[in-house]
């Protein structure tokens, strides 16, 4: 695998062999010593022009865990906010010998165009562009899922059959499109619940069905219930009445969470506002996966890192 650029690139034999790589890694990290030599000598760097804090320290930690040398780029503060271009900035580093690159940028798009560019010839690995992608984290996601549903340790399966409710800000939401995109390949059906001025002006955003109704939806039983972060700082208009009214008709409250079934996940890609889009006692039930996904989002960034810069590729079945 050269770059992880979108789950859109993904076929269902690749997406599945990265989860099991995944789950290898996930081995790793119970051990005493959580380290591997597998990239050992090689280095990272973490090209971050949009502020971050979970995804970050993530990559970090799964670069290091795999012996790897991490450099962590922050715009803010660097010549970028001088005025350098993305291309003197990229060349600057490859200068000083870089393996790989884990770029989170705020224009969509961002990462494909230095994979494609011949500025410098490294793996690129997309941490969230814009309101585009975040394919790690729907690789996740997936991989949360799929542990929950079908035990730690599940190998070569996909989610076939499994329904997946997507709540909330669907519009300025990466991870909704990847989630969308990745869920299908591995045989899920993905509906988004959401105001209409939520979501994009489509039937079928990203190939997914739309309920307009919270509580219709919610009476599907759906076997995962995921709610979105409201990306206040990516609205510059108005598109909910107020806070309360969007809990009111969307926000997973304790009374629609006292209606679901007792096997409904409950997942959220964070940070969480309680009491806006999510109650308290939602996401703090067992039910809830919000911590397991943080833990095993080092696991699957694991995976992406090996894949990518040892040149493995992802398996093709033989079907």
């Amino acid at each position: 695998m050269r770059h992880l650029l979108s789950t859109a690139d993904l076929s269902r034999d690749q997406a599945v062999h990265i989860l099991d790589v995944a789950e290898e890694m996930a081995e790793v990290n119970t051990r005493e010593v959580k380290r591997l030599p597998a990239l050992r000598g090689k280095t990272v760097v973490n090209l971050f022009f949009e502020d971050s804090t979970r995804t970050r320290i993530s990559f970090e930690a799964a670069a290091k865990r795999l012996s790897a040398d991490v450099i962590n780029f922050a715009a803010k503060g660097s010549s970028v906010s001088k005025g350098e271009s993305l291309k003197d900035t990229v060349q600057t580093l490859g200068a000083m010998g870089i393996d790989g690159i884990v770029m989170r940028h705020g224009s969509s798009g961002a990462p494909r165009v230095l994979a494609d560019a011949d500025w410098i010839d490294v793996p690129v690995v997309n941490a969230g562009d814009g309101t585009h992608e975040h394919p790690t984290q729907a690789l996740l996601d997936a991989f949360t899922m799929r542990r929950r549903l079908h035990g730690a340790g599940s190998r070569g399966q996909g989610l076939d059959g499994v329904r997946v409710l997507i709540v909330g800000d669907v519009l300025h939401s990466r991870v909704a499109r990847s989630n969308a995109w990745l869920l299908r390949t591995l045989g899920a059906s993905v509906t988004f619940a959401a105001p209409p001025t939520l979501l994009p002006a489509t039937t079928t955003p990203f190939g997914a069905a739309v309920h307009h109704d919270l509580d219709a939806a919610l009476a599907e039983d759906p076997d995962v219930v995921m709610t979105l972060r409201i990306q206040q700082e990516r609205m510059d208009d108005a598109f909910f009445p107020n806070p309360r009214e969007y809990t009111r008709h969307w926000g997973l409250t304790a009374a629609r969470f006292a209606r679901l079934s007792e096997r409904t996940l409950i997942m959220h890609p964070g940070p969480m506002n309680r009491g806006l889009e999510i109650a308290g006692i939602a996401a703090d039930d067992p039910r809830s996966t919000v911590v397991e996904q943080v833990e095993n989002g080092v696991s699957v960034r694991m995976a992406v890192l090996y894949l990518a810069l040892t040149g493995t590729e992802p398996k093709e079945s033989a079907a």
